[in-house]
């Protein structure tokens, strides 16, 4: 059997690696704590479970969905959208359902990229970026964020040539791994950009709603001319602590949404109507169980964050995601340290450089562990003798 070339340019996926590594630690009979894959432990809200309980039984959903997403899911996003952000969608043409924002995400390359097009990828970053690029036959260019400039990319950096060609711009804020936040000084930077470059913008806010302190996060879209260059994929996931149900969405620029649904039209049948049915109740019932959620991540970060100080770190408390993303010791590469910390301490980390060159030098830990593991954790460390 022949392979496509293009696999061959294509790494191993990074958690699948840890899932491996995890696997074979768990056979030692090791009691293991994971802050890997960021996937939420709290469980999903009762109110929501209900709904889509009952629309299992519903005839109706048993049947291929639109492929836009229903009518009634994609009326509940734009109606959430004017209430959280006051930014106004037209549901039929700037709101489109996805099975969950990273299908959506890895999709939006094969309408835009051509063999050797260039796309503008953040350094370090989601992997999806990277690897949907190379699938395309694009040619990512890399955008480094640094502590040094909070994280978000320098645009002044990018050189004329490039920006002049590029035509795709993924941004991710709130950001995975970082955890660094983007206000609207930097979104409106990043639109006038766009706009002088014939960008288009892809927005990853899969995170937004997961901000800490009483910080309150901007989408894009509240820019004043962003539904010209960008468009802003955003997932259930997260918010409502529903990974496994993948159901997302993909709003703004009318254009590149018909772009994106020739792609999915052609490849996915949409995602079930059940769950559609059951994220449009999440969206426009309660929202209060999101504060319940946040307040947990947020008394997690603390405890996480001051028992890392207590070993000399001086990681700073992130203002959203429930991400830490953590400077290694002096003299230890973010590979280095994440095997130490699984042989010594039965703690699943992720490597920062498993995120691109610029995350070498850190790890990035996934607050999605119950408190009392992370105290475990921590008494583990210094029991190994591990310092910062």
């Amino acid at each position: 059997m022949k392979l496509a070339k293009r696999i061959e340019n294509v790494p191993p996926y990074l958690f699948a690696q840890i899932d491996k590594k995890k696997a074979a630690l768990k056979a030692t009979g090791a009691d293991i704590i994971d802050f890997g894959i960021g996937d939420p432990d709290l469980p999903t809200p009762e109110h929501i479970n209900d709904v889509l309980h009952a629309a299992l039984d519903d005839p109706k959903h048993q049947q291929y969905p639109p492929y836009e997403g229903t009518k009634e899911f994609r009326q509940a996003v734009a109606t959430w959208y004017k209430k959280r952000f006051n930014v106004d969608l037209d549901p039929e043409k700037e709101v489109m359902a996805l099975i969950g924002s990273k299908e959506g995400i890895a999709h939006v390359f094969f309408a835009f990229i051509d063999s050797g097009d260039i796309a503008l990828i953040p350094d370090p970053a989601y992997p999806v970026y990277k690897v949907a690029c190379i699938l395309a036959d694009g040619s990512p260019r890399f955008m480094p964020l640094t502590k040094e400039h909070g994280f978000l990319p320098k645009f002044e950096d990018i050189p004329r040539s490039v920006a002049d060609k590029a035509k795709l711009m993924f941004l991710n804020y709130p950001n995975n791994p970082t955890g660094a936040v983007a206000g609207e000084k930097f979104l409106k930077q990043a639109v006038d950009f766009a706009k002088k470059h014939d960008i288009l913008i892809c927005q990853d806010f899969a995170y937004s709603e997961i901000a800490f302190d009483g910080y309150k996060l901007k989408s894009i879209l509240e820019i004043p001319g962003a539904k010209d260059v960008a468009i802003e994929f955003h997932s259930l996931s997260k918010t409502y602590n529903v990974t496994g149900w993948r159901i997302g969405m993909v709003v703004g620029n009318s254009q590149a949404i018909a772009a994106l649904s020739i792609i999915k039209t052609n490849v996915d049948s949409g995602a079930y109507k059940a769950i559609q049915h059951a994220a449009a109740a999440a969206l426009t019932g309660p929202q209060d169980c999101i504060q319940e959620t946040v307040k947990t991540f947020q008394e997690r970060r603390d405890v996480l964050i001051e028992g890392l100080h207590s070993l000399g770190s001086k990681v700073a408390k992130p203002k959203a995601t429930f991400y830490v993303w953590v400077k290694t010791p002096r003299g230890k590469t973010s590979s280095q340290f994440v095997e130490e910390l699984m042989e010594k301490c039965a703690i699943i980390t992720v490597p920062g450089s498993g995120y691109g060159k610029c995350g070498e030098g850190y790890i990035r830990m996934a607050i999605t562990v119950k408190t009392p593991r992370i105290k475990e954790a921590i008494q583990r460390m210094k029991e190994a003798g591990i310092r910062f």
